[in-house]
């Protein structure tokens, strides 16, 4: 089954244009892990704010990969630094659009810290575990930039709620797991590495020459590069000092080319870091040797990587860093900063050199020393390639991705299978529930009435209504009990005069030689008057308590009524009315007995609620009347009516008979006997 995944990158656009202040790495690696992921078979829809009113709220991108645009906040840029108070609105949203998704989303997977906010929001309110990946960490750059970094201080919070209800955190190297567990408490379980990459088809190697021709610079020209975002922390300025360096204590001639920025044209009104850059290239006597190239496409990078002698990245930290992996793909080594991913993706003395942040000293010296060494060069650039493509190809990286993504959602498959099965054992129940109600419903009609009409009857002429259950039926004889005694619906009807008969109230310390299952029969043998009726409740085949009872209550001149299942033994037959449940499973039987007693109490209330019936008391016939049979018991008929039965028969010229289901007369060996 395809796997759904939700990207959620707030900033950071896949089709954002790269080398601004905001977009950079995030916006590669959202769009070329959401590519790579799609072409292994997962749907990915990628959630971004919509900053420009041209866009539109859903797009198809590449691969069945959707981008929606979020409505929050203005739709134009907003600094990142200022989309806190934001983040409700687009959580609101993408809650809402997650809701209104006729195939849901398996996981979600954010990017950045206020993603990680949404997430936390998406798995509280829908249970959809996610998979976060930082980009950076407020601790560790408010530690490195100080009062530079403005963004809020609740992020510090916000990130450490998100560390702790992730399913999985990714760190994209060793030192970014380190931060994680040591400034946040993460846990290490939770925590795998998987870095990010590059993509083959996009940056490969072009020969020096050809690159160069490309880009118009001179074939013998040493050239160095640096590539990103133009921010102060990428240490852009340790670049153009370290360069100065080379040239003048190094005397070694080259040009630095600097590419990235707001605009195709360099304007250091469009992007101030130029400005400042350009005069430290003044300071230290290269501006003419620096050249401030503007924001460039990706389909071009490849030409820049190759057409440079050495790429040079000197970031005060680097969560990852994927301009180190490009330019070791186009098989240029990489002099950059011991820092953060660098560390992990630049291997000293294999790919590039590593030098200590802030240093233009140590850099110039590597630059030199690789000058210097121009075979050296040559193994470095073979070396850089072949690591770049057995480690950081965009379709390893998903791979991995793909494999952490598995383990989150096994469990909750598990769980979904599992619920899946419990849901069809539901149904099933259901429907045979269903099927016995139904069935119940068309058989056992005409018995409720009988069994309402005679319940009616002997409270109307002051008889007591004895109720008793077998095993696990005693909580339905308890409740039916409780709603005669109570009410059932009628919230004005006095309480009417039911008992409930238990062998529980047995004593344990009575005379040992009595069976404890006659305590029912000595109850009904003691309270039961001639008129009264007796229920009797049971679910299972044997119901040794309540056959006795069943036949103390006939001797007795109580009418019965037995609730049971099929194949309940004997017990139908000692009953005046046998209201079966059409199903041989106890559960069933129980589930339906629960309605049938409620459906009599209902019937009941409507009965002694109606002035006619009072009336017509010494007239009740039952429902099944076309079921009657006379039959002789002693050459006498009986009367069901109780007391006054006499003088009441005589004057309507005929005595009433009672039918039970079985088509038998409910005739006794007795005739019924006075009054109370």
């Amino acid at each position: 089954m395809t796997k759904r995944i939700a990207f959620i990158s707030d900033h950071a656009s896949p089709v954002g244009i790269l080398g601004g202040v905001d977009s950079g790495g995030q916006n590669v690696y959202v769009g070329q892990l959401a590519k790579n992921l799609a072409a292994l078979g997962y749907e990915v829809d990628i959630f971004t704010r919509r900053d420009s009113e041209r866009l539109p709220e859903i797009a198809e991108w590449v691969n069945g990969i959707r981008i929606i645009h979020v409505p929050a906040g203005p739709p134009d840029y907003i600094p990142k630094e200022q989309l806190l108070p934001f983040m409700g609105d687009f959580a609101n949203y993408v809650l809402q659009f997650f809701k209104c998704q006729r195939k849901g989303y398996d996981l979600v997977h954010p990017n950045f810290w206020m993603s990680g906010l949404v997430a936390c929001e998406i798995k509280r309110q829908l249970g959809i575990p996610f998979v976060v990946t930082f980009h950076a960490l407020g601790r560790v750059r408010r530690q490195h930039q100080k009062d530079a970094d403005k963004f809020p201080n609740e992020r510090f919070d916000i990130e450490d709620r998100i560390a702790a209800e992730a399913d999985r955190i990714i760190a994209e190297c060793p030192q970014d797991e380190e931060d994680l567990i040591r400034l946040y408490n993460a846990d290490p379980a939770k925590v795998t590495i998987v870095p990010c990459g590059f993509d083959p088809t996009e940056i490969w190697p072009i020969s020096k020459p050809l690159a160069r021709f490309a880009l118009g610079l001179a074939p013998e020209e040493r050239v160095i590069l640096q590539l990103g975002r133009l921010v102060p922390r990428k240490g852009i300025d340790t670049a153009i000092r370290g360069f100065a360096r080379l040239v003048k204590d190094h005397g070694i001639e080259a040009r630095m080319q600097i590419v990235g920025g707001e605009s195709e044209e360099p304007d250091p009104a469009i992007t101030p870091e130029i400005g400042r850059l350009r005069a430290i290239a003044e300071e230290e006597g290269v501006a003419e040797q620096v050249t401030f190239v503007g924001r460039r496409g990706r389909e071009s990078l490849k030409y820049y990587y190759s057409a440079a002698d050495i790429f040079v990245t000197t970031p005060w930290y680097e969560p990852f860093g994927i301009t180190p992996v490009e330019s070791m793909a186009c098989g240029t080594p990489v002099v950059g900063s011991n820092v953060g991913g660098i560390k992990f993706t630049v291997r000293d003395g294999e790919t590039g050199y590593l030098v200590a942040p802030k240093d233009p000293d140590a850099l110039a010296e590597r630059l030199a020393h690789l000058y210097e060494h121009p075979k050296l060069m040559s193994v470095l650039s073979r070396q850089a390639i072949r690591r770049a493509n057995d480690l950081f190809t965009w379709h390893w990286v998903a791979s991995s991705m793909a494999a952490v993504y598995e383990e989150v959602l096994a469990p909750a498959r598990s769980r979904r299978q599992e619920q899946t099965q419990l849901v069809s054992v539901l149904n099933r129940s259901f429907d045979q529930l269903v099927e016995v109600l139904q069935e119940s419903r068309r058989r056992l009609t005409p018995v409720l009435l009988d069994a309402a009409d005679l319940v009616s009857n002997c409270i109307a002429r002051g008889g007591h209504i004895l109720i008793s259950g077998s095993g696990r039926s005693g909580m339905q004889a308890l409740r039916l009990t409780s709603e005669l005694v109570d009410r059932f619906k009628g919230e004005e009807r006095a309480g009417l005069p039911a008992m409930m008969l238990s062998e529980a109230l047995a004593d344990p310390f009575g005379a040992a030689d009595r069976e404890h299952d006659s305590f029912v029969l000595r109850q009904i043998e003691t309270i039961g008057k001639a008129g009264d009726v007796f229920i009797g409740i049971s679910a299972s085949k044997r119901s040794r308590s309540l056959l006795p009872a069943f036949r103390a209550a006939r001797n007795q001149g109580l009418h019965s009524i037995a609730v049971t299942g099929q194949n309940a033994g004997d017990l139908p037959q000692a009953a005046d009315i046998a209201i079966t449940i059409p199903s041989g499973e106890r559960e069933y039987i129980l589930q339906s007995q629960l309605v049938i007693t409620h459906l009599l109490c209902e019937l009941v209330e409507e009965r002694l609620a109606s002035d006619a019936h009072f009336a017509n008391v010494a007239l009740f016939e039952p429902a099944a009347k076309n079921s009657r049979r006379k039959v002789k018991s002693s050459g006498r008929r009986r009367n069901l009516v109780g007391a006054g039965s006499e003088s009441e028969s005589a004057s309507n010229g005929s005595n009433k008979t009672y039918a039970r289901t079985n088509g038998k007369s409910g005739s006794r060996n007795r005739e019924r006997a006075g009054t109370r």
